[in-house]
């Protein structure tokens, strides 16, 4: 099914848009060329229209034959070079030296005519060089969580990787069971990450290791360019930008399930969505993948892997940041304090948008907290908790006895909500506005684990009906959308059965 989208100026057939490959430009060292297997008889499930629109890519070729025939690999567009991209990476704290798109394929790089560059990447497409005996296949059902979650996280404000399309087959694939087979066609400006660096670095190819530097700051910061110190400038960029994202998605309740450095973005992105999970019941220690034994990638401990992992990345670009490599450590090093300081600041302001505080208070953090606190002791909804609190009373003789009323704890609720009506006050808060302030940036509808199982059970039997709404849903996460108020009740008991693994 095609979901709708707004025309837009200059929407070009498939067929005439100007395809190149830049990455495959930087020379055998950077990848491999291979060419997509494709699936047998596929079929198309889903197209986004909207960003479809984005590409400047008229949603018509959708409908066309030759759309799934390239989707699918039987065919090439002039331009497009088909590469597999080399990188290595650090795996839960290990080093492996060798990594790569063991089951994507770089297929090229649109050039819109606003000046965006977006790269196309078909997940999915069969065998490269660095499968490691893997087949190169994805699966529906992991195909379809990416999809809806990269939707979901973009409409939420989340900087991430997107997805055109995704297609499906009847192809056996075998993972824990047998699943059939399926294609996404992921779309970023690069998908460059942190261990497309490491794997010269530790390979001491410090050549490549500058031209990937050169590469990533000419097209994608290309402000870098005059500054004193391109490569100190680019890394203090990423250390932003990572800082920032963590911010986000310890906000939304968000996590990632995987964040190895092979799997962090360059530019900042939310890349290779795998056992994800949004918390439901609020708890600071959620682990969502259950391949995560001890629990490194917890949700409390997001913010340190990410400094964890920006390390990794700056040792690799120590050759660059300068000759001297006492010096050179010291540049590195010193951008670790400025991670703590970013993602402190967009934490804390996030928080205080989430209580409806409009002015900065010596004690909004630990507000929040005592807040989360509640949460956590009493089981509480993380996304519903925060939407409910938008309609706090703080009137001098209100009772809030409907939010009240979910605390197993309303005296601690009590204490609380005495100090939340003191500082709303102190700020002389208007409650009508403070509602539609919170509404706008806690979200009524999140991508929950039992959601993507329901659609996946019944895309697994022919239906996509469920996929497509779903997505019509995620992308108004901040509306009321009332006649699907039923995506927004609390998870019912089974969903707490659902298990994610490295293979989701």
């Amino acid at each position: 099914m095609i979901t709708s989208s707004a025309p837009v100026a200059r929407l070009h057939p498939l067929e005439t848009l100007e395809f190149t490959n830049s990455y495959a430009r930087l020379g055998p060292a950077f990848h491999s060329p291979v060419a997509p297997t494709p699936l047998s008889d596929p079929h198309l499930i889903s197209f986004n229209a909207d960003l479809a629109g984005q590409l400047g890519l008229d949603p018509a070729a959708a409908g066309r034959p030759g759309f799934l025939a390239w989707l699918n690999g039987e065919h090439r567009l002039p331009g497009s070079e088909p590469v597999a991209m080399l990188y290595a990476g650090h795996q839960f704290g290990h080093y492996v030296p060798q990594l790569g798109d063991g089951r994507a394929i770089i297929l090229g790089e649109i050039c819109t005519d606003h000046g965006e560059r977006w790269e196309l990447q078909s997940k999915g497409a069969g065998p490269t060089p660095y499968s490691r005996n893997g087949d190169g296949r994805a699966v529906l059902r992991s195909t379809l969580r990416e999809y809806l979650c990269s939707e979901a996280m973009h409409a939420l404000g989340v900087p991430t990787t997107r997805a055109l399309c995704m297609a499906g087959s009847n192809e056996e694939v075998y993972r824990e069971r047998i699943e059939r087979g399926a294609l996404l066609l992921r779309a970023a400006p690069s998908h460059v990450r942190f261990g497309s660096f490491e794997v010269f670095y530790y390979r001491n190819q410090f050549p490549q290791l500058q031209q990937l530097a050169d590469y990533v700051i000419t097209h994608h910061y290309p402000q870098l360019q005059q500054a004193d110190n391109p490569c100190l400038a680019l890394y203090q960029e990423v250390v932003e930008r990572t800082a920032r994202l963590l911010a986000q998605w310890q906000l939304i309740g968000f996590a990632h399930g995987v964040m190895n450095t092979d799997n962090m973005s360059i530019l900042g992105l939310t890349l290779d969505y795998g056992p994800f999970g949004f918390m439901d019941t609020y708890d600071p220690g959620f682990v969502c993948n259950h391949s995560d034994h001890a629990g490194r990638y917890a949700f409390d401990r997001q913010p340190d892997i990410g400094l964890w992992n920006l390390s990794c990345l700056g040792q690799a670009l120590l050759p660059l940041l300068d000759e001297n490599a006492e010096a050179a450590a010291e540049l590195a090093t010193a951008q670790f304090e400025r991670y703590r300081e970013i993602f402190t600041a967009h934490y804390e302001a996030g928080l205080r948008a989430k209580l409806g505080l409009q002015t900065a208070g010596t004690h909004d953090l630990e507000l929040a907290q005592e807040f989360l606190a509640l949460l956590a002791d009493d089981g509480r909804d993380h996304t519903l908790s925060f939407r409910r609190l938008a309609m706090f009373d703080s009137g001098d003789n209100a009772d809030n006895r409907e939010l009240r009323d979910q605390f197993i704890n309303r005296e601690a609720f009590d204490a609380w909500s005495a100090r939340y009506r003191d500082r709303l006050r102190r700020e002389n808060s208007d409650d009508a506005v403070r509602r539609a302030a919170m509404n706008r940036v806690n979200p009524r509808y999140i991508l929950r684990n039992y959601l993507a199982q329901q659609a996946i059970e019944q895309a697994e039997a022919g239906d996509y009906s469920e996929l497509e709404r779903l997505l019509q849903i995620l992308r108004r996460p901040f509306d009321e959308q009332p006649e699907h108020a039923a995506y927004a009740a609390e998870p019912p008991d089974w969903s707490r059965s659902i298990t994610l693994s490295c293979s989701s």
